[in-house]
């Protein structure tokens, strides 16, 4: 278990003193997902003691919550985790280091079960983002190599690379672009590409630029979609929606004055409807947002890597962060990501900002 890639302690100070900036004592939660992870949450928790903090380490893993569901009953499978769940009142800080895990272990989990279960969790994921100070990142292992379709090495190092950019001097060119696209009024966003003509409102207003502080490798710029009746249209996906361990293939979503109309897909249908189900919000949009990323160029199945790559946008389902302005409330948040670099355009107010995959703000 113990890794003596320096690259761990590098990236364990970058998210102690640059996404958290701990102070000392402050409490911070790691969320250790998959045993894999250990050399990160190992340098993260030694990063944090040098900075006076206070860290305590949770083991997490999607195997242990394939159990709840397959051998749970309702009330289990649909619990709240509570010390999960009482670790974020106690925490100033959350860090949540996921490993890559088998996404066959869901395949015995009836859909239902599983969109009751991805609800629980969501709850606990709400309040991390309302009382603390967090960071998420995926961290490469055997299992997410093979979902990416890359070796072990070619994926980590793509990964420490990814995490260890100059994100200050891109963050700068990215902040202004954000910075251009800042409106006083609501703006409509038109999506067109391959099976897709899809439109709806925007806040004009919470046009941002994230780096790494909130989920690394980082880099996208998006804003928050207003779900009036303005959101008209279809958009299809290229590649699968994850969610919950389950790949969704050909996905394919529409909507009529605001209202969903029709959710379809080539496999796990009925699970694409539970979800986008779990309640009122499930079924709208809470972010839209351009990857930025030149550094992570393939997709890999992972959402928290794929929705950073440039020449992709990605919108999510449910939840809008009230940090970004966004009203729209649901247990869940469920980015997908489209692939534009083949064919596609999105214009805003009818100025085009992105065409085949490439980001057009600077000629704005």
């Amino acid at each position: 278990m113990l890794d003596t890639d320096k690259r761990w302690k590098k990236l364990g100070e970058v998210f102690v003193n640059k996404c958290f900036k701990l102070k000392p004592g402050e409490k911070l939660i790691i969320a250790q997902e998959e045993i894999e992870t250990w050399p990160l949450a190992l340098a993260t928790y030694e990063a944090a003691i040098k900075a006076g903090g206070f860290p305590q380490i949770q083991l997490k893993s999607a195997y242990l919550r394939h159990a709840f569901m397959k051998y749970g009953t309702e009330a289990q499978y649909s619990w709240v985790p509570e010390l999960e769940a009482l670790s974020i009142d106690w925490a100033d800080c959350y860090a949540a280091l996921r490993g890559g895990y088998s996404f066959s272990i869901m395949n015995d989990i009836p859909a239902d079960v599983l969109a009751k279960n991805m609800a629980a969790h969501g709850k606990v994921s709400t309040l991390r983002w309302q009382k603390t100070r967090w960071m998420i990142s995926r961290v490469p292992n055997e299992a997410f190599a093979q979902h990416a379709g890359l070796d072990l090495e070619t994926i980590t190092d793509m990964y420490f690379d990814a995490c260890l950019m100059d994100y200050e001097t891109l963050m700068a060119a990215w902040s202004q672009w954000a910075k251009k696209m800042i409106s006083d009024k609501p703006q409509l966003a038109h999506i067109t590409g391959k099976n897709t003509d899809l439109e709806f409102e925007i806040d004009g207003r919470t046009w941002v630029a994230t780096d790494m502080e909130l989920n690394i490798p980082g880099g996208e710029i998006g804003t928050t979609p207003l779900n009036n009746e303005k959101l008209n249209g279809r958009i299809y996906w290229e590649n699968p929606g994850v969610f919950g361990g389950r790949l969704i293939p050909d996905m394919c979503v529409e909507w009529k004055k605001g209202k969903l109309h029709k959710a379809t897909a080539s496999k796990n249908e009925d699970f694409l409807n539970n979800v986008l189900a779990t309640d009122a919000g499930a079924s709208l949009l809470g972010e839209f947002a351009f990857g930025t990323n030149h550094g992570l160029k393939q997709f890999t199945n992972d959402i928290m890597w794929d929705e950073k790559i440039y020449g992709t946008l990605h919108i999510a389902f449910g939840k809008a962060y009230p940090q970004f302005g966004g009203e729209n409330k649901s247990a869940i948040h469920w980015d997908v990501v489209k692939e534009m670099r083949n064919e596609g355009e999105v214009t805003i107010d009818g100025i085009c900002v992105m065409r085949d995959g490439k980001l057009l703000f600077d000629q704005i």
